[in-house]
């Protein structure tokens, strides 16, 4: 057979027959099992009931599951790294670090906690739980309004390529400029709106009755065909970029008898609004798409590849096809079938007990409202037939005749029929790991029992939600991490910012290896909470001991390591901003703690080898001292002299006051003072 490239028609034919064939296999095979359980956690059962009896129903898949779900979501969403990213190379740890801290931030930001409980009650309740990962890209625009504007930011503006005008108008004034010329002054008033593209990263839970896989797909990988049905409108598929007249004549869901609503129904409660399906406005009908994924020779290469295939209607028409890949679908399943796709769900599996539960109930109750309330034989003539009616305690009847009224006891058997109760409570307990003793909530059993054998009964107990854990992890968890990072990887296009320590730190995710291995940190074989503590405390201390032995240069424990021991045993006890109780702490903090560290060692170790510099220093100190206290003392000898002085002056001048008195009474001759003091007063050396 020679090989040749596809016609459209081929492609179209192989597409149509492949979906179809997928959803035919879904509908007459899977949904049926679903739609059951979905009936039976709901409350419904089955078998039937006869008027005037009990109608109650024993809710045992309803009241299992809710048990078992708090208890994976605390196992996944207690560690702060359920699943973790493995180098594949020493070039590849310090992107493998930022790959974990930033996918499970990304992973929480989007709402982490919704999308696994979404996809975990799929699973526990519907067989398995659907998740899709996929990048989105964007556009945003923005509205701006500007007035007054001349001819040259009128062009700057609208000749930029992200500006669309949506209103402009233009108005003309006449004025004289300094000439005295007469000129246009024009100005411009517009409305424009800014348009900005972008990508982000999407990862939504998928409602098991829009995802179909081929009769003989094993896993996500090896099958034939794997579709995604939803429902957009007219007006949505001509945004994305189709032709309105291509798209406006597809057909909705509810145009083909054989694409039932029937799981759609059991799911919320109620039917699709006919008048909606029916909308008069056709860019608002509702039009069915598929997205489809298949390995494909379309150019005849006898290699196939992977194909993205979007289709429209009921008829499937194939509007676009695009190479990718892989499928961006990852499914969780709590108990797989080995060789198959579809598995058991825990509804599944206890569907049964809901039922003989049921009728035992109600026979029980049934039996209590008889033995309470036990049948009437009356002579009609005899007796009044309104006071025969008369329910209430103690109320009078009115008889003619003795022995007109008689009852017809019924023996209460109900007391024999607890333990058949009691039997078939302890059949679910085994089937699905959930008893009263695993939550420590049975003291007959747990009151008088050791320690180890508490411990013991518990991890039994426990062991069944361990091995469900385990496989949400290794099914749905690691595939939707390894599908985040190559989204991210291959569709970003510059640094992103992500919060960590309080701070706003720059990843590339560019230069990641897409080729990073996935390791599993919860479920079954990752072992107990308390044993991890154990083992952390015992690795502190092995630690310790290794650094005040050997030193901070001992090669194989650094500080960074102690500190993520530490960081680890407080996240492990709830605790996640360890960064309140340590400082944080890397490689490069280390290197710098450890330079600056030595740098003072060495300055120690040289004043410690020059034995005279400690001498030199206080002889220095003396010096100083000395010279301090003589300039104080030639300080305080010029103050002395310089009151001595005043005062020998001052007795100079009364000395010459006396002797000029006594010289103009003895010789009546006058003394010129004034001068005898400008010669006192002058100047001396």
């Amino acid at each position: 057979m020679k090989l040749k490239r596809m016609t459209e028609d081929d492609i179209q034919q192989i597409v149509a027959d492949a979906i179809e064939s997928a959803v035919d296999f879904v509908e007459s095979e899977i949904s049926a099992d679903r739609v059951k359980s979905q009936r039976y956690f709901d409350g419904e059962v089955d078998i039937g009931y006869e008027d005037g009896r009990s109608r109650v129903v024993s809710t045992k898949v309803r009241d299992i599951i809710r048990q078992i779900k708090p208890s994976l979501m605390r196992i996944f969403l207690s560690s702060e790294r359920p699943v973790e990213y493995t180098p594949k190379g020493p070039e590849d740890v310090a992107s493998a670090e930022q790959a974990n801290s930033y996918m499970h931030w990304k992973f929480s930001e989007m709402g982490g906690y919704e999308i696994l409980n979404d996809a975990f009650h799929d699973a526990l309740v519907k067989k398995t739980g659907i998740v899709k990962v996929y990048w989105e890209d964007y556009e945003v625009g923005k509205t701006y309004t500007f007035t007054n504007l001349n001819d040259d930011e009128f062009a700057l503006i609208v000749n930029e390529d992200s500006i669309e005008v949506i209103e402009h108008s233009e108005s003309v004034e006449m004025s004289m400029d300094q000439m005295g010329m007469e000129i246009e002054n024009r100005s411009h008033d517009i409305k424009v709106i800014k348009s900005a593209t972008g990508g982000k990263l999407c990862v939504e839970s998928v409602p098991p009755e829009e995802f179909f896989v081929n009769r003989n797909a094993r896993s996500i990988d090896d099958a034939y065909v794997v579709a995604h049905r939803s429902e957009l409108r007219v007006g949505d598929l001509v945004a994305m970029g189709y032709e309105f007249d291509e798209v406006v004549e597809l057909s909705g869901v509810t145009d083909n008898d054989s694409l039932t609503d029937e799981e759609s129904f059991a799911r919320t409660g109620y039917s699709r609004d006919a008048e909606e399906s029916e909308n008069k406005d056709p860019s608002m009908k509702i039009v069915m798409v598929t997205e489809a994924y298949m390995k494909m020779d379309i150019e005849g290469t006898g290699i196939p590849m992977m194909y993205k295939f979007v289709t429209g209607g009921t008829g499937y028409k194939v509007l676009d096809m695009e190479p990718c890949d892989n499928t961006p679908f990852a499914v969780f399943e709590c108990d797989p079938e080995p060789h198959t796709f579809f598995g058991r769900s825990i509804a599944d599996l206890i569907v049964n007990d809901q039922d003989a539960s049921t009728a035992m109930l109600r026979g029980v109750l049934d039996n209590v409202a008889l033995t309470n309330n036990p049948a009437i034989d009356v002579i009609e003539d005899l007796v009044n037939m309104d006071d025969v009616l008369n329910n209430e305690i103690g109320a009078i009847r009115r008889v003619k005749q003795m022995g007109a009224i008689q009852t017809n006891p019924v023996p209460f058997v109900a007391g024999t029929t607890l333990p058949a109760l009691q039997y078939m409570d302890q059949q679910v307990q085994e089937k699905t790991g959930v008893s009263r003793a695993s939550m420590g909530l049975d003291p007959d059993a747990l009151q008088n029992a050791t320690a180890t054998a508490v411990a013991t009964t518990m991890q039994a107990a426990a062991g069944q939600i361990e091995v469900i854990a385990r496989n949400f992890a290794e099914g749905g968890m690691k595939r939707m991490f390894k599908l985040m990072l190559e989204e991210m990887i291959k569709n970003s296009t510059d640094e992103v910012h992500m919060r960590l320590n309080g701070q706003f730190i720059p990843i590339d995710p560019r230069v990641w290896n897409t080729s990073m291995d996935v390791q599993i940190n919860v479920g079954l074989g990752t072992g107990k909470e308390d044993m991890k503590m154990a083992a952390l405390n015992q690795a502190l201390t092995m630690q310790m001991q290794i650094w005040q032995s050997y030193g901070p240069t001992n090669g194989l424990v650094n500080m960074t390591q102690i500190r993520n021991t530490m960081a680890d045993m407080l996240s492990l006890s709830g605790v996640r901003n360890s960064d309140r109780y340590f400082m944080p702490m890397d490689q490069q903090t280390e290197q710098a703690l450890m330079q600056q560290s030595q740098m003072t060692q060495q300055q120690a170790a040289q004043g410690q080898q020059d034995p005279n510099q400690a001498y030199l220093a206080a002889e220095q100190m003396k010096a100083q001292t000395k010279a301090q206290t003589d300039m104080m003392k030639l300080q305080i000898d010029a103050q002395k002299a310089v009151a001595n002085d005043d005062l020998k002056r001052d007795q100079m001048d009364q000395d010459l006051i006396v002797k000029a008195a006594e010289v103009l009474g003895k010789y009546g001759t006058a003394v010129d003072v004034a001068d005898i003091k400008r010669a006192q007063n002058a100047p001396r050396q």
